[in-house]
């Protein structure tokens, strides 16, 4: 018989099935709402520090009040993967502006609604061999403001559907003249002989939690960290590739736009690079 899934929701554990948001939630007509996904490995929370900083950030950016205290959300965020049970996999966190008739103008006083909930692993666990992930590139069609983890997600839903349409497990996202944004869920990175491309953080892209912890591993390990745009057709004949994400951790690219990037296998860059990071967060998981 299947585990019936917890949900937090404004201050209490109950089931998935009695959780419920108003339909005048602005997050529900408006993706007036942030989010985080967070990781969870041997039962504990991936770098939760640095979610909940990131958490903070697009709440100050688009001006809903932080709903509880860090300590109490620390708490909470562990109560729900105990309850869960869950060792590996995924934590998702929701706060939205709250509920008021439907109005583009919020007046500024409305009582946030927060849930989340946990999702089992999906992809290889951390200590599997990991297995090459396919993209897809797509026209970035996101708002200007990419750095604030928003709901507004419809751009990277149309970009992953039209990657998993075309047999592929990931979207790369492009805006004009070829040049590489990110990937529709995570941080992408091409490695070029002992360079690894990293596109500098700006409006333009999401400042990735992973990507924030993989590259002081990525220099520790050797690669000169080149931070710089660069387009699809560099990536496409990079010697390496990977992506970043919260519960994906650093899994290797094996082609773009159907185009093999490398020689065909795992290469020693994102090899090392996935034990070192793993290894890494490992001895500070919250």
């Amino acid at each position: 018989m299947q585990k019936v899934r917890t949900v937090y929701l404004n201050g209490a554990f109950i089931e998935e099935a009695a959780a419920t948001v108003p339909v005048m939630d602005r997050g529900l007509l408006f993706a007036d709402a942030v989010y985080e996904g967070i990781g969870v490995l041997d039962g504990r929370l991936v770098d939760g520090l640095k979610h909940l900083d990131r958490l903070d950030r697009s709440l100050e950016s688009v001006s809903i009040p932080r709903p509880m205290s860090r300590d109490d959300m620390i708490t909470m965020l562990r109560e729900l993967v105990a309850l869960d049970g869950l060792d590996e996999g995924f934590l998702y966190l929701h706060v939205t502006r709250g509920v008021a008739e439907r109005d583009y103008v919020h007046g500024g006083d409305l009582v946030p609604n927060v849930f989340a909930f946990t999702q089992p692993q999906h992809g290889v666990s951390a200590d599997s061999e990991p297995v090459f992930r396919t993209l897809r590139t797509f026209p970035d069609l996101r708002w200007l403001r990419r750095d604030i983890k928003t709901t507004n997600l419809l751009g990277q839903v149309l970009a992953k559907q039209a990657a998993f349409d075309a047999g592929d497990d990931e979207a790369l996202l492009v805006v004009d003249g070829g040049e590489v944004t990110e990937g529709g869920a995570v941080s992408f990175f091409p490695v070029v002989g002992d360079r690894l491309l990293v596109r500098p953080l700006g409006p333009e892209i999401l400042p990735g939690v992973t990507r924030s912890s993989v590259l002081p591993v990525a220099e520790a390990e050797g690669l000169i960290v080149e931070e710089r745009t660069y387009t699809v057709d560099e990536a496409k004949v990079a010697d390496e590739a990977f992506i970043t994400g919260a519960s994906s951790y650093v899994e290797p690219v094996g082609a773009i736009d159907g185009v093999p990037v490398g020689d065909g296998s795992v290469g020693p860059w994102v090899r090392r690079l996935r034990a070192a990071y793993l290894a890494d967060v490992r001895t500070r998981l919250l």
